[in-house]
């Protein structure tokens, strides 16, 4: 795994990359990958990045020619003119699959320490949700338990908070009912696979006039041109099922954020121990 001042800097470019093409899912999995593995990149085939994302090779030809190159040694060959290169290690062999998911994960918490470097988007964006009453909270399918673990802290802080974690014809009625109670903004979780209804309902959304700040697995995220604020973290694709560690701390983030825009949040949370020590809540 490369672990290297270098890596920001080939995330941006590679993303700046695939920005204004329209990607299929398996292409958005193997850029993805990419990003992931920014600084190792210029250096993978097309079989072993076609095994790190989980595809067929001939699925990442067909990915470098959507990218308008000849073929993937095309895409490589630009990838190392303009990609930085600093010093990369390749990946640690002596990992057994387990642990190979754990630092891919690792990788990715990295990646999203070094995104927050700049906090002025965690920051409007905690303002956003603060000032918002009610705040709907959205996220079906894969994202259905970040949704929930942030609402369920929110509503420690926040007066009124509305999950909705169920699709189907009533996703747009309390959307409505959410904006009818005055709500300004919402806040969704999205992660692949990216459910359908979940891209309509941030189009609605916006369309009734909410301001849609979105926790995705990437800046190109079908989700993405349907959002107001889109704040990245990636998901880990080692293992059968996608891992979100990422996604979940960016969350307790924006939590955290929320929390510093509204000055009644400490006292809230004072009162909820309080009433929890009478209720006897908690064995500790």
């Amino acid at each position: 795994m490369s672990d290297n001042g270098g890596e920001p800097e080939a995330t941006a470019r590679l993303q700046k990359l695939f920005e204004g093409h329209r990607l299929t899912p398996t292409q958005r999995r193997i850029a993805h990958c990419m990003v992931r593995r920014a600084a190792d990149a210029p250096f993978l085939s097309s079989v072993e990045l076609a095994e790190l994302a989980g595809v067929s090779q001939p699925s990442v030809t067909r990915f470098a020619v959507a990218l308008g190159f000849d073929g993937y040694p095309a895409l490589r060959r630009h990838l190392r003119d303009v990609i930085p290169v600093a010093a990369a290690t390749p990946g640690d062999s002596s990992y057994n699959e387990y642990q190979q998911a754990v630092q891919a994960e690792i990788d990715n918490l990295r990646h999203l320490s070094s995104l927050l470097a700049d906090p002025e988007p965690v920051t409007r964006a905690g303002r956003l949700l603060a000032a918002s009453r009610p705040l709907p909270v959205l996220g079906l399918r894969a994202a259905t338990a970040q949704a929930a673990g942030f609402a369920y802290f929110a509503r420690k802080v926040h007066p009124d908070v509305r999950l909705l974690d169920e699709g189907g014809t009533l996703l747009a009625d309390r959307i409505d009912g959410a904006v009818r109670a005055g709500a300004s903004a919402l806040l969704c979780f999205a992660l692949p696979r990216h459910p359908r209804e979940v891209v309509e309902a941030l189009e609605y959304a916006r369309g009734e006039g909410l301001t849609v700040v979105t926790v995705a697995d990437s800046t190109f995220a079908p989700v993405a041109r349907h959002s107001d604020l889109l704040l990245p973290a990636a998901v880990g694709t080692g293992l059968a099922f996608d891992t979100a560690c990422a996604p979940m701390l960016l969350g307790r983030v924006l939590l955290e954020s929320m929390c510093d825009a509204l000055p009644d949040a400490q006292a809230r949370l004072e009162e909820f121990d309080a009433r929890a020590a009478v209720r006897g809540l908690f064995v500790e």
